[in-house]
């Protein structure tokens, strides 16, 4: 909490977030408290989420480390809960103007706030996720719980994202998804660590402590890099210039930020290479870091929390400069379609491309990893795989990412290429497969992410909808279902719409084309004629 203090006040000062408000003060006490809950609320939330992430990745269900990190989880749920109630009321008070009171008309007038008001409800919804998580915690003992109370986490953390700066940024999609990725980035990498410390407490014997620490190393790479790459970004759509970099107290702030990410990147490259390999000799160097790191991750998290209320320094609508275009879909309004735009527009969907880049990525590092022990991998698979990921980065960051929300032409193609074109490039890659041969299996009782995906695809609920017939029944119905309901509406006017619009034709269409021609484990497929009358 230290560093917490520290960076909330340089970045309240030095981005003039300190200073009254000359047209509407909210005072002293709101001005200040408001953003000490949120960032309290904030490192709770990330304690909570990345603890519940490091369990279900590294533990072993049934010891000590694994039963004092969830109680340590479900106690900073209880924490995030408080906060996130305290920070409710404090944002109602400074956005109204009104005093705090008990009588029926300020809790009427507040009832409306967080029923009625969009910031109300994505606050109060991240609220309702803390209780929830607060008490599911409690009766977790075993891995799967882990993994669903941090699945449920990871999805309260978008009423933030809907909520943050983002919410009113001209650059809609792209802000939101910066803003989420890097929580979910502070989450895994700053949560992680905490619960890495009270894992590591329970454990006695030194290759159990350096195994649960390259685990976690793992985990606080990919939440290093998301921060990152989501972190540069939101500061290109906020910030706009170099210039404002250092002209303007937001960009200052953010500068500030950097700063401590690079030496939190720093000190974790220093893990890596000096203290996990000799971890018996370098104990005390490890912990004097992991000091270190928890004062800087404070002070960022602090920083960020000062960063959300300081003034940006683009205007995000300029007066009398908006488009038609703007008015509806907070985008300028494409050139005009041509041949050649089909080839050189580019909207990037930051989630699609860094999964995109991720898929391809580990694959490739799966097949260099078999080539290495001299084991086989069909070429034409990977030719296969990469070329699924091409169209769906294609899809989700090209010409149709730009154009759906004008054309209906472009909005139903990208469906039929999602659903359609990139599953039947991708199951031909075998990824299962892939990754069964090419990472080790661990040895104790605990998941990486080998253990959860064999475990997925052999639930009694994944065997069920992959069922040839209920994939089918699947692939057909989805369409009709998404084009004639309300759904449409949903995911062509709101973005988390717009996302999950992605993931289910991908999922329905790779499913299907999985009944029909996979080769990854799964039920027992038809035999040929039976395929040709289902397809």
């Amino acid at each position: 909490m230290l560093g917490l203090a520290l960076g909330l006040l340089v970045g309240m000062f030095v981005g003039g977030a300190a200073a009254p408000d000359e047209l509407a003060d909210m005072g002293d006490l709101l001005r200040w408290s408001a953003p000490s809950l949120r960032g309290i609320n904030d490192v709770a939330e990330a304690i909570t989420i990345g603890s519940l992430i490091f369990t279900a990745f590294a533990l072993v269900p049934g010891t000590k480390a694994f039963t004092s990190t969830l109680l340590a989880a479900a106690l900073s749920a209880g924490v995030w809960a408080l906060a996130g109630t305290a920070y409710l009321v404090t944002t109602y008070l400074a956005i109204t103007g009104s005093p705090l009171s008990l009588d029926q008309t300020f809790g009427d007038q507040f009832y409306i706030f967080v029923t009625d008001i969009q910031l109300g409800q994505m606050l109060a919804l991240n609220v309702l996720t803390a209780f929830a998580l607060a008490v599911l915690i409690l009766f977790v003992r075993k891995l799967f719980g882990a993994a669903a109370c941090a699945a449920i986490g990871l999805v309260g953390l978008i009423p933030v994202a809907l909520s943050g700066h983002a919410a009113g940024s001209a650059s809609h999609g792209m802000a939101v998804n910066s803003l989420g990725l890097h929580l979910v980035g502070i989450c895994i990498w700053v949560g992680g660590l905490v619960g890495l410390v009270i894992a590591l407490n329970k454990l006695d014997e030194v290759e159990d402590r350096k195994t649960i620490i390259t685990r976690y190393s793992s985990l606080a790479l990919v939440g290093f890099l998301l921060v990152a790459i989501s972190g540069y970004s939101s500061a290109q759509i906020r910030i706009g210039s170099i210039e404002n970099i250092f002209s303007t107290g937001y960009g200052q702030v953010a500068l500030l930020k950097t700063v401590s990410l690079l030496a939190l990147g720093f000190l974790g490259a220093l893990h890596r290479r000096k203290v996990i390999s000799n971890f018996k000799d370098k104990a005390k160097m490890f912990w004097n870091l992991i000091v270190v790191e928890v004062l800087i991750f404070g002070a960022a998290m602090g920083l960020g929390t000062a960063l959300a209320r300081t003034p940006v320094p683009i205007n995000d609508y300029p007066a009398g400069e908006l488009t038609p275009a703007e008015i509806l879909t907070g985008s300028k309004l494409p050139p005009e379609p041509t041949a050649l735009t089909w080839i050189t527009t580019f909207k990037p969907d930051l989630i699609w491309l860094l999964v995109t880049a991720a898929l391809a990525g580990f694959y490739l590092l799966g097949v260099r990893r078999l080539k290495q022990r001299g084991d086989s991998w069909s070429v034409g698979r990977t030719v296969s795989w990469l070329s699924g990921v091409a169209l769906l980065f294609y899809v989700t960051n090209g010409y149709f990412n730009a154009y759906e929300q004008y054309l209906f032409s472009a909005h139903m193609l990208a469906h039929m290429l999602l659903t359609m074109g990139v599953p039947v490039l991708l199951v031909p890659g075998a990824p299962v497969t892939l990754l069964a041969r090419a990472v080790a299996k661990r040895q104790d009782d605990s998941r990486g992410v080998r253990e959860w995906v064999l475990w997925a695809v052999h639930t009694k609920y994944a065997q069920f909808l992959s069922h040839p017939i209920v994939a089918a029944l699947l692939f057909a119905s989805s369409l009709v279902v998404f084009y004639f309901t309300p759904i449409f509406n949903w995911a062509t006017r709101e973005h988390v719409g717009h996302e999950w619009m992605i993931v289910h034709f991908v999922i329905t269409g790779y499913l299907f084309v999985q009944a029909l021609i996979g080769v990854d484990p799964g039920p027992k497929r038809f035999g040929y004629p039976q395929r040709l009358i289902l397809l």
